[in-house]
């Protein structure tokens, strides 16, 4: 995948080959910019990959899974057509994901809005109410919403946004949007729904993007991933996430552009405050004609430049703040757990997440450097949405283990006494392992194949998830909206002219919805 000739001096020279970067290349390339990308591993994608990590013909997501984001992003939008030409194909479900709990009892949300509000009714008919409001007011809100998520973080932007939101809301309405925004998932859930079932249920996703129950501005993401799930389902990527990063690299070289694999960067180079290109550890040097764009961590931004000319940005990103790290369980199976509920077989994700206080105290406990006692359990189940990753009647099981800390301290639960990872990540995945099976007995002797990837092995593989960190930095108020990664670089641009920054670690961040790359693309080339 990663091949092609580099014969003339390239408009744009980008380090890393994620799916920011590569979005960022297939818009300059369509706009007839040259573009190279260099790519420290032996394939591209960063988290987004899929490979037989434990038995022959099992495909599992290494990292990232849902591509929902992707689908509905504006740079699929634009490129659809040419992307499917290229093999993109997604996997559609209305059954995106429930939460299991240690009573039995469940609750799964479907794109059927009268099925999923009977379940919900289920647990409270005060709660199958407000459910229908936010379902009816959903339309509206969303608008708002993902026009913010959508919109460069400079000034300008924000002050269209905002008097457009005025004038559409009206001031009371705009204020409630704003408070909405800074709410905690607790904050949030307390105040909508009364049954801890239901608001464990959407909490859970909270801790995808490093927002535990108590966390400021966490709301959002539970009531987006809730409500787009009943409206839209969910989306993986048909043979496995990796069909996007295929997809997006064959258009960068039927385009002309190169994508260079097991090519690491060691420095960025600039003089006089402009950016002129790369070093390789080759020792060779390429060379840009308008553009050097980054797609690293802020910290190895800090570390490829020597210093970024600025001292506030270069101490923004020497002090980045990271999430806690996640560990990764990829299963080959004999069948699907047999959940207590024989509908969760149904669903593409089942979370394991018991209780807002149990997910606090899972987070608090990892932030501490300890190896929590009771993890959250993101149990994926593509199989169930796209049989071609599996053997006929076999399945794969793709298992997140949130949260975990990057540097071992302890552990919570007092059993594992290991403070390095290679020693601890056997013990800790049986910890997993042993709770799913509480929820679904046998499902350990129905394991054919087993693979763990612990948080240093994530980092040994991808730089940027640093410490396991899957989303490459918090998402928490102060680094988050205009402060990502750096009050004043929303957009990607850096102190040093020529010089860009993309990525999950640049607004509007984590996720599969190449979102930066796509507003850095569109803002280089003026569309």
């Amino acid at each position: 995948m990663c091949e092609g000739d580099l014969t003339i001096k390239p408009d744009a020279v980008i380090i890393g080959a994620g799916h920011n970067s590569l979005a960022c290349a297939c818009h300059l390339a369509a706009r007839g910019w040259k573009v190279a990308v260099y790519e420290q591993a032996s394939e591209p994608g960063g988290a987004v990959k899929t490979g037989e990590y434990t038995l022959p013909g099992f495909r599992h997501d290494w990292a990232a899974m849902n591509l929902s984001l992707f689908a509905g992003s504006a740079f699929h939008s634009d490129y659809a057509p040419e992307l499917a030409k290229h093999g993109l194909a997604f996997a559609p479900t209305g059954n995106p994901f429930a939460s299991v709990f240690p009573d039995g009892r469940w609750l799964g949300i479907s794109n059927d809005v009268a099925l999923t509000t009977a379940r919900v009714r289920g647990f409270s008919d005060a709660d199958a109410a407000a459910w229908t409001e936010l379902t009816q007011a959903f339309p509206g809100e969303a608008e708002s919403i993902f026009a913010i998520l959508g919109s460069p973080m400079n000034l300008r932007a924000i002050s269209s946004l905002s008097w457009k939101m005025w004038r559409a809301k009206g001031g009371g309405g705009s204020l409630d949007l704003a408070r909405f925004l800074m709410m905690s998932p607790r904050a949030w859930l307390d105040s909508t729904f009364e049954s801890d079932h239901v608001k464990a249920t959407l909490a859970a996703w909270g801790m995808h993007l490093d927002f535990a129950p108590d966390v400021a501005g966490g709301a959002v993401f539970p009531y987006l991933e809730a409500m787009a799930g009943q409206a839209f389902g969910m989306v993986l990527g048909e043979g496995g996430a990796d069909t996007m990063i295929k997809a997006m690299v064959a258009m960068i070289q039927a385009r002309g552009g190169v994508v260079q694999c097991n090519a690491t960067v060691t420095g960025i180079r600039h003089s006089n405050g402009r950016a002129s290109g790369i070093t390789l550890a080759d020792g060779s040097i390429v060379e840009a004609e308008k553009a050097v764009i980054a797609n690293v961590s802020p910290t190895a931004l800090a570390r490829l430049t020597g210093g970024t000319g600025e001292a506030r940005h270069q101490r923004a990103m020497e002090r980045f703040q990271y999430a806690p790290g996640t560990m990764m369980i990829h299963l080959a199976m004999e069948s699907l757990p047999n959940w207590s509920a024989p509908e969760l077989k149904r669903f593409a994700y089942v979370h394991l997440a018991p209780s807002l206080d149990q997910m606090a105290r899972t987070y608090a406990q990892a932030k501490a450097g300890l190896l929590p006692d009771e993890p959250v359990i993101v149990c994926g189940q593509p199989t169930v949405v796209d049989p071609s990753r599996a053997p006929d009647g076999k399945h794969v099981l793709w298992l997140q283990v949130r949260m975990a800390p990057a540097l071992i301290r302890g552990d919570a639960k007092g059993e594992i006494n290991a403070t390095d990872w290679e020693t601890a990540a056997a013990p800790f995945a049986q910890r997993a392992l042993d709770i799913v099976e509480r929820y679904a007995p046998g499902t350990q002797s129905r394991i054919l194949g087993k693979h763990i990837v612990t948080p240093a092995q994530l980092e040994a593989d991808n730089p940027n998830l640093v410490g396991g960190d899957q989303v490459c930095g918090s998402h928490h108020l102060h680094q988050h909206f205009m402060n990502r990664p750096a009050r004043g670089y929303a957009d990607g641009t850096t102190p040093i002219k020529n010089l860009y920054h993309t990525g999950a670690a640049v607004w509007p961040g984590g996720g599969t919805g190449a979102g930066s790359g796509t507003m850095l693309a569109r803002k280089l080339v003026g569309k």
